[in-house]
């Protein structure tokens, strides 16, 4: 199959770019050639330098992440910053990359509705305000200490931080960066707000406001859609070789 072919179906079938916000750029990041056939995908969270040397070690053509490999606009390729430099290897080694950001935050069956999945929560409704939300049910109540623990074994996260003072039935699910969706949950009538990373003040103002906050990790919250991905493309093409690729680089003592 080639690149474009790949890309066109996902986006057609499965991330379809009506959901991408306005500001987000995701889509093709690097292509030296379209037509260039695909036979092997990585699939990471992040295009870091490790994912590209792992991809280049190990005979993949493509990489599919979540987070863009381009996000602020390049006015030159020359190797004068981090992001130029990776694009530039990749051209060079002819290594394609493909990213879906925010349409898989919003998409069905996405970022979102897999952190449910793994969480074994049930799915109540969508935000329509912002259609990336998710609201969620606990088969019960829980108090907040244990459903932070429950976060923190079914994500394999190293620490889980938390604060309020209510069980836990109704759970608004972000993940990545939700701190500016402390309204929404609250609008959305949860009782806690599960996401990946706050400000200290996120955490501090959530609990004032009678909302429990629990606080994952981004990496952790977001990375479960890695096998999403993967289970995607193969659906698409059963003979192209994949594998998820751990981008995680943050070490906690």
């Amino acid at each position: 199959m080639k690149f474009i072919e790949l890309y066109n179906k996902l986006s057609n079938t499965f991330y379809p770019i009506q959901f991408r916000c306005d500001w987000d750029n995701d889509g093709i990041m690097c292509a030296s050639n379209l037509d260039g056939e695909v036979k092997s995908v990585l699939i990471a969270l992040d295009v870091t330098m490790d994912t590209i040397n792992y991809a280049i070690e190990n005979g993949f053509d493509t990489i599919i992440s979540h987070h863009p490999l381009v996000f602020r606009s390049q006015k030159s390729l020359m190797p004068l910053n981090y992001t130029q430099e990776k694009l530039i290897k990749l051209i060079k080694n002819d290594v394609r990359v493909m990213s879906f950001h925010t349409r898989l935050d919003a998409v069905e069956l996405g970022v979102n509705d897999e952190l449910i999945n793994v969480l074994n929560l049930g799915l109540v409704r969508i935000d329509e305000s912002n259609g990336i939300g998710r609201l969620a049910e606990c088969g019960q109540d829980m108090e907040l200490a244990e459903f932070a623990k429950m976060v923190k074994k079914s994500l394999n996260a190293p620490f889980v931080l938390y604060n309020g003072k209510r069980p836990v039935k109704l759970v608004y699910v972000v993940g990545g960066d939700g701190k500016d969706m402390i309204e929404d949950a609250i609008n959305m009538r949860a009782d806690t707000i599960l996401t990946g990373r706050a400000s200290y003040n996120t955490i501090i103002d959530a609990n004032d406001m009678n909302l429990n906050i629990v606080e994952a990790g981004h990496f952790f919250t977001e990375n479960p859609v890695c096998r999403v991905i993967e289970k995607d493309v193969l659906s698409i093409c059963p003979n192209i070789k994949t594998e998820i690729f751990n981008s995680n680089s943050i070490k906690f003592v």
